[in-house]
């Protein structure tokens, strides 16, 4: 799927405002189907593929003809096929997405002239998006860097070299000139950093390290989440996890993983795909008591849990790369968060308990 497409610029927005004097409409949205999707009703495909967007509101847009496949408007029972582009067309311009400064506090763990690095807390938007306009961490980078007048913080040639997900916690480099950004981008591509995250997963291993392989593409039935494509479906990016069992709680466990390749949502999908969805990880049905006790009191401590680290319980916890200009190995750890250091903790006491348990018995 091509995406959104939020790039508006000064120039964009004033011939919007001309335009709107005569009465014609601007695209916000523009997506191309993928090649194996099933053949399904339009508001039903949208539905699944736009956050903000309910059924309903998507059948009154396309009654007012806002709703386009290949540049024709189409009703809400119209059939989507393979490679169809659709577009959503609205008499109004859209938001301009233009990065401002915002007085946002960051947890700097290193600053020098070419770069920085930053220990992310979950709940943070990393870029601004449908949805999330502001309050993000670029928007607090364009704060920090507001006395720069080299940094730019809509020009793409500087900022964040890698992205995490909102409600993941840890390090993240970002770029302060061009030539640290080619640098380190080139480090990325070439898998010469080091990157590790500490996640809680469901379910016991019966190794105590192993390897995922496997091409990642969006779910052709939800596509806000990942999904492992079977090999001979050329369909995805290819995509390598390797992981080791750190400590074991019976019917969870703390693992590290290592990226060897960097895709939206890689450990999510990765481990969902083995049998061990994150713990707490909603989209990826983690927020499901996939292993453990049916009792009352077990469903308790499962619940608690949740209220403790309400969000999937992963960590980019080792960041690593070849400094853009000295040459030197930069290497940063980030300690655990309070949210999941307590989620651990709590786990360990429940597993104190129960062999406790089974010792008295």
């Amino acid at each position: 799927m091509a995406g959104y497409d939020n790039n508006t610029n000064n120039a964009d927005m004033l011939l919007a405002e001309l335009d709107a004097e005569e009465g014609l409409l601007y695209e916000h949205l523009r997506m191309e189907v993928d090649k194996g999707q099933e053949s399904i009703r339009i508001d039903k495909y949208l539905s699944e593929h736009l956050q903000h967007s309910s059924r309903n509101r998507i059948q009154k847009a396309a009654d007012a003809g806002s709703i386009r496949v290949n540049g024709k408007p189409v009703k809400s029972n119209y059939k989507v096929r393979p490679l169809d582009v659709i577009t959503l067309m609205l008499d109004q311009p859209r938001h301009d997405t233009s990065i401002l400064p915002e007085e946002i506090s960051l947890d700097i763990v290193y600053e020098d002239d070419q770069l920085m690095v930053i220990d992310k807390p979950a709940g943070m938007v990393v870029h601004p998006g449908v949805g999330n306009f502001t309050g993000t961490l670029v928007n607090a980078i364009a704060w920090h860097m507001r006395n720069n007048p080299d940094y730019d913080p809509n020009d793409p040639d500087v900022g964040l070299v890698h992205r995490i997900d909102k409600d993941t916690s840890g390090l993240l480099v970002v770029a302060k000139t061009p030539q640290a950004k080619t640098s380190l981008a080139l480090q990325f591509f070439n898998k010469t950093t080091h990157r590790s995250y500490n996640a809680l997963v469901w379910a016991n291993f019966t190794d105590d390290s192993g390897r995922i392989e496997g091409n990642i593409a969006r779910d052709p039935k939800d596509r806000l989440r990942m999904t492992v494509m079977p090999p001979d479906s050329e369909i995805g990016k290819p995509a390598v996890t390797h992981y080791r069992v750190m400590e074991r709680f019976g019917y969870t466990t703390l693992v590290e993983c290592i990226l060897e390749t960097g895709r939206t949502h890689q450990i999510r999908a990765h481990m969902r795909h083995i049998g061990h969805p994150l713990f707490a990880d909603e989209r990826y049905g983690g927020t499901e008591i996939l292993r453990g006790e049916r009792s009352s009191s077990y469903k308790a401590f499962i619940q608690n849990c949740m209220k403790l680290c309400p969000r999937q319980a992963l960590h980019a916890r080792t960041l690593g790369f070849i400094h853009p200009v000295s040459g030197k190995q930069m290497d940063f750890t980030s300690p655990m968060p309070t949210d999941m250091e307590q989620l651990l903790e709590k786990w360990r006491t429940f597993i104190k308990g129960t062999t406790r348990k089974e010792t008295d018995d």
